[in-house]
């Protein structure tokens, strides 16, 4: 525990001592998600692919039972969304259930970013997790490396735009109403400024083929905000018990 103790730490002062390149646009910095609408950036909506389904569940907003936002569920996941019973998520053992990044990163809570050459941080209030983008050109782990929540994430970036693969997700919801992915899902991320420097755009794209028949997508927006950092979460599992029968 104390050796990876002492790498994490080595990795935060690397990342702090790196700045980001001149090249790059800067997305460093604390970032609240928009109350509005999610801004459809021409520039990111062109870069989604064919055949995919629009998730329109940002932030507060979500599906009701049996409804996917246009994603086309494999005859075994919708078997699996049917037989879903909402009581059962409302328990005190599945209350602080932790999501993977697929559904935590278009959830109401702010996001911290740190921004590095050979990797950047994100660090999300939600559930308190944080991510690890590679940026030096590395590999993803091969098959048979672990899997976890915030899954294994490689950066390049084209142009103004940062575009992340992620891959290696431990299995968890998509629509928190009975769909979930498996562990074969990819994730694909593309994050930029705004003009005015006062947004951060994104698009969040990904393709699970053992669950859906199409791909998914959805546009997320933080809004910058100044002198301020993330809190810690402190999910209370007790909570629960005001929905027992």
């Amino acid at each position: 525990m104390k050796r990876l103790a002492l790498g994490l730490a080595a990795l935060l002062v690397l990342t702090v001592g790196q700045a980001a390149s001149p090249a790059h646009p800067d997305l460093s910095g604390f970032w609240n998600l928009s109350r509005g609408k999610p801004v459809k950036d021409p520039a990111l909506a062109k870069r989604i692919a064919p055949n995919t389904a629009v998730l329109d569940d940002v932030g507060p907003i979500e599906y009701g039972i049996l409804e996917f936002g246009g994603l086309k569920l494999k005859p075994d996941a919708l078997a699996a969304a049917k037989a879903w019973d909402i009581k059962q998520d409302m328990t005190v053992a599945n209350a602080c259930r932790i999501p993977s990044i697929v559904y935590a990163m278009q959830g109401p809570f702010p996001i911290e970013i740190f921004q590095g050459t050979e990797f950047t941080v994100i660090r999300l209030e939600y559930f308190d997790m944080t991510r690890i983008i590679f940026t030096d050109g590395r590999k993803h782990l091969p098959p048979d490396g672990p899997h976890t929540k915030t899954g294994d994430s490689i950066g390049h970036w084209e142009g103004d735009t940062l575009v992340v693969e992620t891959t290696h997700l431990k299995e968890s919801t998509i629509t928190n109403n009975g769909l979930d992915h498996s562990r074969d899902i990819t994730l694909i991320e593309r994050f930029r400024l705004s003009p005015d420097r006062k947004q951060l755009l994104s698009t969040q794209e990904f393709e699970d083929p053992s669950v859906l028949e199409n791909r998914g997508a959805r546009f997320i927006t933080w809004d910058r905000t100044a002198g301020d950092h993330v809190h810690a979460y402190d999910c209370d599992p007790s909570f629960a018990e005001n929905y027992a029968n």
